[in-house]
């Protein structure tokens, strides 16, 4: 009889469990999702035709391993031009002609399934005025800024380098050791606090050293100076941090498009994927998870699952509370002090926009970060520059507001409506779109998006030592291991856990490490077992 594996959760590295199982062992693996969706925070919401992409997700990793992956499932639309473009379609050829069991999405492909080549534009929107994000020591800099306050951010940032803060504790001094104290202030301080609800001397160094690491005024001078002597067309960008990137990949249908089509193929091998379902406990027998149960969010029917192994990409704080009484009580007062970032989305159809680009157009930006703290609004997505295919009519502009709260508190309990004219009035605020471009819109809400680093975060390592003798329990994925990580992070972890299976390795410490060492796990190749 085959092994099970029961895989808690359908967002990215739940699914590429199950795909990887599929791919090299013989195990069975069952997917279980309270959503009636699949893909998680990486889904694609469909209003009316127009699609939004939760939290804006860019197809880039310094992993050729994931890179070669996503383009397995959702192969490059072929009129894709540039060395960029080029570079991926030659490694697509090699990727299908290694292929021993190529699946209806290779090449040639569906027209809808592709993958589009994407230029990356992010910018600071601040005091109405638009920056370069990352920021660069440039003229626009200078002029926007004034003379004065950039004296006063170079002496800042000379004095952080030669005396930096030690020990580094928390996110403020994260952020003055690397930009200096005036710059943090002016650019960094208000959004951060905006976006966790918590001042930055109560976050830990950790979230900076995961999210920006390595990026510094000096960085992004260095990548300033270096892009007027390179040409274009910078190929894989393994030596560019993840911050700079200047192209990606993205589905012609949003991220959700990768994870349907990755759905699909773990059913069309024999893999199960139960939506509507939720799990309430996890049955132990010694340091094995025996089986999991799942109640039916439509018809309260709970069934017992069977497990070889336990994929967990589930919140930590719900996967301690469905391991019932027989944790510690230790470890639970330890879960339930983990805290978590909500997140909800106002999609705003549009006639137009009062910011244009220097012909009078549409902004080229993915997205902007809105920097002011006179308004709520943290930052904006332009889904027509993700990908024309987001928006059913393109005459008009397809926007996403996010903003950042917890569950529970006045913003996530607004209506709809409420929401969605705080959108519109805060939008006219700041000068970017007038209230009567006003067409339609929608309210999207993501609980628990962002794993905080704050609350028991720093007393995590005991949980991590309760969970980790359970040799056939598995955490992945940004929830499951209360890491914030990006997608192909998540998707690694999945991937370093079926090789630990594969290899028969027992301990954790790889899945651990990723998106903790500089290319995070860069080197690692597709192991040659089945």
């Amino acid at each position: 009889m085959k092994k099970k594996a029961v895989i808690i959760g359908a967002g990215p590295a739940g699914l590429t469990a199950a795909y990887e199982l599929l791919k090299r062992t013989d195990i069975h693996p069952i997917v279980i999702e309270q959503d009636g969706e699949v893909g998680g925070i990486s889904r694609t919401v469909n209003f009316k035709g127009n699609r939004i992409d939760v939290g804006g997700h860019r197809f880039f990793s310094k992993s050729d391993r994931i890179m070669d992956w996503w383009l397995n499932i959702l192969p490059l639309e072929e009129s894709a031009s540039g060395s960029f473009a080029i570079h991926y379609q030659n490694k697509q050829k090699t990727i299908i002609a290694e292929e021993s069991d190529p699946t209806p999405n290779s090449y040639p492909y569906s027209e809808d399934r592709v993958m589009l080549v994407r230029k990356r534009k992010s910018r600071i929107y601040f005091q109405r005025k638009f920056f370069d994000y990352p920021v660069r020591l440039n003229l626009r800099t200078v002029r926007n800024l004034g003379l004065a306050r950039m004296v006063k951010i170079g002496f800042s940032y000379l004095k952080s380098a030669f005396l930096p803060i030690r020990p580094e504790r928390n996110l403020e001094e994260f952020f003055i050791n690397r930009f200096g104290r005036e710059l943090y202030e002016t650019f960094f301080h208000s959004y951060t606090e905006k976006v966790w609800g918590v001042p930055c001397r109560e976050i830990t160094a950790e979230w900076g050293a995961q999210r920006i690491r390595g990026l510094s005024i000096g960085k992004a001078l260095l990548h300033t100076v270096t892009n007027l002597f390179r040409g274009k067309g910078n190929i894989a960008q393994k030596g560019t941090e993840t911050s700079l990137i200047e192209q990606f990949l993205y589905p012609r249908l949003g991220p959700g498009q990768m994870w349907e089509a990755v759905a699909d193929k773990v059913r069309e091998m024999g893999g199960e994927i139960l939506t509507g379902y939720r799990a309430t406990r996890l049955l132990t027998e010694g340091n094995r998870i025996r089986a999991v149960a799942a109640v039916s969010q439509l018809s309260g029917v709970v069934r017992e699952f069977n497990a070889d192994y336990v994929f967990s990409t589930m919140p930590v704080q719900g996967l301690i509370r469905a391991m019932g009484q027989a944790v510690p009580k230790s470890v639970r007062h330890i879960s339930e002090g983990l805290q978590y970032r909500d997140f909800l989305t106002v999609g705003l159809l549009l006639k137009n926009m009062q910011v244009k680009d220097k012909k009078g157009g549409l902004i080229s930006d993915n997205w902007i970060y809105i920097q002011d703290p006179d308004v709520s609004l943290g930052r904006v997505q332009i889904f027509n520059n993700w990908s024309p295919f987001m928006v059913r009519n393109p005459e008009y502009v397809w926007v996403g507001l996010e903003y950042f709260c917890n569950e529970g508190d006045k913003l996530w309990e607004m209506a709809d409506s409420e929401l969605i004219r705080l959108g519109r009035e805060e939008l006219a605020k700041v000068g970017m779109a007038s209230g009567d471009a006003f067409v339609d819109g929608v309210v999207v809400r993501m609980p628990k998006a962002y794993p905080a680093y704050f609350g028991t975060y720093p007393q995590f390592g005991q949980i991590r030592e309760y969970l980790d003798p359970f040799e056939n329990l598995l955490l992945v994925g940004r929830n499951g291991m209360h890491r914030y990580n990006n997608q192909d992070h998540s998707m690694l972890t999945a991937m370093t856990a079926v090789d630990n299976i594969v290899e028969g390795r027992k301990d954790r410490e790889n899945i651990w490490a990723v998106n903790t060492e500089e290319d995070y796990h860069e080197r690692l190749e597709q192991p040659n077992v089945k």
